[in-house]
């Protein structure tokens, strides 16, 4: 069995970023299974290939995985218009291994929604079986956030969104919200599984080196935040609050920001504008391990987002998955599925979104009983062991992919 496996922003553990689909390649070679990884190069990954590109291509072998990457290098930085080319490109370069390549399963893996239109031709022209995999709706969430407004646009995505659905065998969605909007294009529920992102708790149990900063006080307690720094994460809340904060004189605690993105150095501007450079630390992305060491010294984690209603139920965040795994208590400012499991299981605190005050004295509560954190963190990974093990979720994503 031949696994052709599309996912232009993969990376291996050595890089930044979620490593679903590393796992799922590796769960697929333990069970015998060959797969080919069709990528591009991204800021902060680590396809674990390292010779020169040659016809803006190389290839190679990397934990038994077959490589193909092309040399499209993609930041969240970039500009829209520049994303777009690049999603173009990829989906474009990819249609030709799709074309020739030997394999017997298509499985292609968002983001972008581009991601599926090699899965199309494999499976209208070779006759290829396609499973396809939402980790966002496109165009739902761009339209939602306001990124896309051009109504030729929407609704050229839409049609493809419909096309590609259609197109697929079967489909996974990462989050209730996403599964609900694939039934919602027409797709028979008998087509769709919800396969949320996993944690990696073997590789959080590892015995990683502590890394902890040294302008960090043994005193405070740190809060983490680890992700693109972008229209979606809605970091200006973070600010809002310590700034609320820091009217009120409360000390004893740091926020560590560790990632890149479009509004990063406009973020870094407004932290040293409104002097609060003494409570908030800007880091660039760090590869998984070196993160885990981070993540050590840490107390609790954040997971920020807009406050836009499609993120409720419609995201599965892998940074939440990483808190889980490491043992961390979470602070989510926004309502949805993942702060009913918080709230559910005990392990941590939600407030609600667009209110500094709020978000303020929830951060207030963690700092002065930070007593109530340990019990919280056992909580959160006995959450990720029970229902979101990354063993148990890709022995379920192998099976759906091959039956």
């Amino acid at each position: 069995m031949r696994i052709l496996y599309l996912h232009q922003h993969f990376t291996t553990p050595r890089g930044s970023g979620g490593i679903r689909s590393f796992e799922m390649a590796q769960r697929c070679i333990s069970q015998g299974i060959n797969v080919t990884m069709v990528c591009g190069s991204h800021s902060g990954g680590d396809s674990g290939l390292s010779t020169p590109f040659k016809w803006g291509k190389r290839r190679g072998n990397v934990d038994e995985i077959d490589v193909i990457e092309f040399d499209l290098a993609y930041s969240n930085k970039d500009s829209f218009v520049k994303r777009t080319f690049l999603f173009l490109l990829f989906s474009l370069r990819a249609i030709s291994v799709s074309l020739t390549h030997k394999y017997d399963i298509v499985f292609a893996t968002t983001t972008p929604l581009t991601a599926g239109i090699p899965g199309i031709f494999a499976r209208w022209i070779r006759g290829k079986k396609f499973i396809f995999e939402v980790r966002d709706l496109w165009p739902e969430l761009p339209k939602a956030m306001g990124v896309i407004k051009n109504p030729l646009i929407l609704f050229l995505m839409e049609i493809l969104e419909w096309v590609t659905y259609k197109s697929a065998h079967k489909l996974i969605g990462l989050s209730p919200g996403i599964c609900e909007g694939i039934a919602s294009k027409g797709i028979s529920i008998d087509k769709i599984i919800e396969i949320p992102n996993g944690c990696d708790i073997e590789l959080f149990a590892k015995e990683i080196p502590i890394w902890k900063p040294e302008w960090i006080n043994p005193n405070e307690l740190v809060f983490i935040f680890s992700g693109a720094h972008g229209i979606a994460n809605g970091l200006d809340s973070v600010l809002d609050a310590v700034k609320v904060l820091e009217n009120r004189k409360v000390l004893g605690y740091k926020i560590l920001f560790i990632g890149n993105g479009r509004l990063k150095n406009r973020l870094i501007s407004r932290a040293i504008n409104e002097g609060l450079t003494d409570r908030i630390i800007f880091l660039d992305s760090v590869p998984k391990e070196k993160l885990i060491g981070l993540m050590k010294c840490c107390d609790v984690g954040l997971q920020i987002l807009a406050n836009v209603p499609a993120f409720y139920y419609g995201t599965s965040p892998n940074k939440f998955f990483d808190y889980l795994s490491a043992g961390l208590p979470v602070l989510t400012n926004y309502p949805g599925w993942v702060a009913e499991l918080v709230i559910e299981n005990k392990c941590g605190f939600a407030c609600e979104p667009d209110k500094p005050e709020l978000f303020a004295n929830e951060m207030i509560n963690i700092i002065q009983n930070k007593q109530q954190l340990k019990e919280m963190g056992i909580a959160a990974l006995n959450l990720a062991n029970s229902k979101f093990h990354r063993a148990d979720l890709s022995r379920k994503w192998l099976n759906w992919v091959l039956n």
